[in-house]
C-alpha cells in the first residue's frame, strides 16, 4: 500500500544511484517524540526508524533526540536508541531554550553541527528552513488543527501551522500517512508539487498475536467484558459524545460492560470529570491514564470492542493496532478512517450520538457477528506493513537525492522554488 518498494526495485537503485552504490549516505532522523510518553507521531517515528535499521545496514543514520523549536520532551533521555554500527546519536540540546535558539537562529556551521547529513527527515511538525545542502523530508500527519479551533490550543495550532506551512515551501518530499492527509495538504497548499507528496502508510507495532497474561494493574477487568477507548483525552477524540452514548446504552439495556479509557489527559477537557457525574456513570468508567505497550496489547486482545468515534484523524493508529490483535472496532466514517478500516469495522457518524449508540447496541445484542468482525479485522490489518513502509521511505530518500532540490537555496538571496 502507498509508495511501494520491493526487494528487486531496491537492488536496482542500490546499484544505479551514486548515493546508494558503495557510497554511504548520511541520514539525519528526528526521534524527538519517541520518548517514554509517546503518542501517534512518536510511534510513527519510532517504528519507522527501527524498521529502517532492519533493512538498511549500508547508510549512516544520525538520530536527533531534540529537534526544532516547537516540541520539547523534558525526559528526552528516554527516546529510542538503535544499537547498530551504522547508527549514532547526533546533536542533543539540554534545554528547550537552547534548542529554540539553535533552530531559530542557526549558527554558521549549522549543518556541520547536525553532522553534515545528506538527508534530514523531520517527524514532529517542526520544519527547518535553513538547510543549505541536505535534502529535506517531512512527515505529514494531519491538518486537524486547521479544522476546528476548539480542538486544540492557540499555541499548538500556531506551532503546527508554521511547521506545515514551512514544509510546503522548503520540503523536498512530503510523506503523508494517509491518502486523506495528502489530499488535504495539497488542497490547502496547492503550490506544492503533487508528485512530491507521497503516501506511506504506518502499520501496527504489534507483530505477535500471542495471548498475554493479564497485567497486575488490570485485575479488575474480565476478558471480553469491557468496552475500550484509546486516545489522549482531548476534544478531537470525541469522548464526550461517547460518554453520552454509553450512558444511553446503559439506560436502555439496564447493564452493560464497563467503559475503559486508556490515554493521557490532553487539553481543553477540564469538564470531563463533571460530565461523568452528570451522566451518573462514574462507577462504570475506568480511567487508566497512559498505559505501556504490554498493557495496551492485553486491552486490545481482550476488549469486547474498541470504541473510537474520533472527529478527525490523519490515520487512526489505535484502530489499526486494535484490528491487528483481533478487536472488533466501532469507529468513525470521516477523514482517513474509512481508508484504513475498509469494511472490517462498524463505521458511524461521530457527530451523531444516536449512531454511536446503535452500533454498540447491535454488537452487544448479537445483531452483528462479532467473531466474523474479529477475523476481518486481522485480515485487513495484515495489509499494512512497517517493512514495506521502511522500503518506501528509503526509495523517497533515494529519489530526493537523485533529483535537484525543490528549493534552490543558492539561486538568489530569497531562494527559488522549483516545480521539479
Amino acid at each position: 500500500m502507498g509508495f511501494a518498494a520491493h526487494g528487486s526495485n531496491l537492488d536496482r537503485w542500490w546499484a544505479s544511484s551514486k548515493y546508494f552504490s558503495g557510497v554511504t549516505v548520511r541520514i539525519g532522523f528526528d526521534i524527538s517524540q519517541t520518548g517514554k510518553s509517546k503518542a501517534g507521531c512518536g510511534y510513527f517515528a519510532d517504528s519507522l526508524i527501527r524498521h529502517l535499521a532492519k533493512i538498511d545496514t549500508q547508510n549512516e543514520y544520525v538520530l536527533y533526540p531534540t529537534f526544532g523549536d516547537f516540541f520539547w520532551d523534558s525526559n528526552n533521555s528516554s527516546v529510542c536508541r538503535i544499537d547498530q554500527a551504522n547508527f549514532r546519536v547526533g546533536l542533543h540540546h539540554y534545554s528547550f531554550y537552547g534548542a529554540q535558539q539553535f533552530w531559530r537562529k542557526p549558527p554558521g556551521d549549522f549543518e556541520q553541527q547536525l553532522s553534515a547529513p545528506d538527508v534530514v527527515h523531520a517527524n514532529n511538525f517542526f520544519c527547518p528552513t535553513n538547510l543549505e545542502n541536505a535534502r529535506l523530508i517531512y512527515t505529514l500527519y494531519d491538518l486537524g488543527f486547521l479544522e476546528n479551533p476548539e480542538w486544540t490550543t492557540e499555541q499548538n495550532r500556531t506551532g503546527c501551522f508554521n511547521g506545515v506551512f514551512n514544509a510546503s515551501l522548503y520540503a523536498d518530499y512530503i510523506i503523508a500517512i494517509s491518502g486523506y492527509s495528502r489530499r488535504h495538504f495539497l488542497e490547502t497548499f496547492p503550490h506544492f508539487p503533487e508528485h512530491r507528496a507521497i503516501v506511506v502508510y504506518p502499520a501496527s507495532r504489534y507483530s505477535s498475536t500471542k495471548a498475554l497474561a493479564r497485567p497486575g494493574n488490570l485485575e479488575v477487568l474480565r476478558p471480553e467484558s469491557f468496552w475500550l477507548s484509546v486516545g489522549t483525552l482531548e476534544p478531537r477524540k470525541n469522548h464526550l459524545r461517547l460518554l453520552k452514548a454509553y450512558a444511553r446504552l446503559k439506560a436502555q439495556v439496564g447493564h452493560t460492560h464497563p467503559l475503559v479509557l486508556a490515554g493521557g489527559k490532553g487539553w481543553l477537557m477540564d469538564d470531563f470529570e463533571q460530565v461523568l457525574d452528570e451522566l451518573r456513570i462514574r462507577q462504570d468508567v475506568v480511567l487508566l491514564g497512559y498505559v505501556d505497550d504490554e498493557a495496551l496489547q492485553w486491552l486490545y486482545q481482550n476488549c469486547f470492542a474498541l470504541l473510537y468515534p474520533s472527529l478527525f484523524e490523519g490515520f487512526g493508529l489505535p484502530v489499526l493496532e486494535a484490528m491487528s490483535l483481533g478487536a472488533p472496532v466501532i469507529t468513525s466514517n470521516v477523514t482517513s478512517i474509512p481508508e484504513i478500516v475498509g469494511d472490517a469495522g462498524l463505521l458511524v457518524d461521530p457527530y451523531e450520538e444516536e449512531d454511536i449508540l446503535q452500533a454498540m447496541l447491535n454488537l452487544s445484542r448479537g445483531k452483528v457477528d462479532r467473531n466474523r468482525l474479529k477475523e476481518m479485522s486481522i485480515s485487513r490489518a495484515s495489509m499494512f506493513s512497517w517493512v514495506d513502509a521502511a522500503k518506501s521511505v528509503l526509495e523517497i530518500y533515494r529519489d530526493a537525492l537523485l533529483k535537484p532540490p525543490r528549493f534552490s537555496r543558492h539561486a538568489s538571496s530569497k531562494g527559488e522554488c522549483s516545480s521539479l
